[in-house]
């Protein structure tokens, strides 16, 4: 028998889950809004926006690759530095207490604030929105992987040391795979967190992106519109969670064995 052969069982079967749920939700919508009789002041039937996407197709893939390339950019980023800083400040305590202050400090920051600045320093650009990802991405990280590797077991580390280990056979071997699962509650946080980063700064002036068509339906009160681009950032958000939830599951073997 394959030995891949159960994974992918499970994978088809958690697939086919998905597919069941988006489904039951689109009947649900679609029906619930006719049966009920909302107007679509409040809330369009589905069917409705779908029609209005497939209207204008290109307008929303353009904005769909737009977001998601900035938000790409800024997660990959943040996730970088973030895993980086929770390194530098598990060796090093005394820049971790020079430093860290000022991270939460800059957490305050409102991110329209934070994203009027980078939008003056960078202009209307993909490097902007970028940027305003990062800030929101790269702070969860840096917290949760600066947790992740302070819970190892001294009494794992201490025998590693004893077999000869250096310092970065340490760190890879033992602290960075024990730091995982914490590591990837931040990195399925900041998928989140960097769309909206990335949506927010597209607000400040731009002609492409999700967060552009949100703005131009809100100020034409346009509300089929609205939802389209709602429900457009809805999948780019869902899709992306879904992506970096499977790198989890492939990173994290081991958890399944528990």
């Amino acid at each position: 028998m394959n030995a891949g052969a159960p994974g992918f069982a499970a994978s088809a079967h958690a697939l086919l889950r998905t597919l069941a749920a988006i489904l039951l939700i689109a009947v649900i919508w679609e029906t619930g809004v006719a049966v009920a009789g909302i107007r679509p002041y409040y809330l369009p039937r589905l069917s409705v926006i779908l029609q209005a996407i497939a209207a204008v197709p290109g307008a929303y893939a353009s904005g769909f690759v737009r977001t998601l390339s900035e938000t790409l950019l800024g997660y990959t980023a943040g996730a970088a530095v973030g895993v980086l800083n929770g390194v530098l400040f598990h060796r090093w305590r005394a820049l971790r207490e020079l430093i860290f202050p000022l991270f939460i400090v800059s957490q305050t920051i409102p991110v329209i604030a934070f994203g009027a600045v980078v939008v003056l320093w960078f202009g209307n650009t993909i490097l902007a929105k970028a940027v305003i990802a990062f800030y929101l991405t790269f702070f969860p990280v840096t917290v949760n992987t600066l947790n992740g590797l302070e819970a190892i077991d001294r009494k794992q580390l201490d025998l590693l040391r004893s077999f000869g280990a250096s310092p970065m056979q340490l760190l890879l071997r033992l602290q960075l795979p024990a730091a995982l699962p914490q590591i990837f509650v931040a990195l399925r946080l900041a998928c989140t967190l960097s769309l909206l980063g990335a949506i927010a700064g597209e607000w400040f002036g731009d002609t492409v992106g999700l967060g552009v068509l949100l703005l131009q339906a809100m100020y034409n009160e346009q509300f089929i519109a609205l939802w389209a681009a709602i429900l457009m950032a809805g999948l780019l958000g869902t899709s992306f969670y879904a992506l970096v939830a499977w790198a989890e599951r492939k990173a994290v073997f081991w958890r399944s064995e528990l």
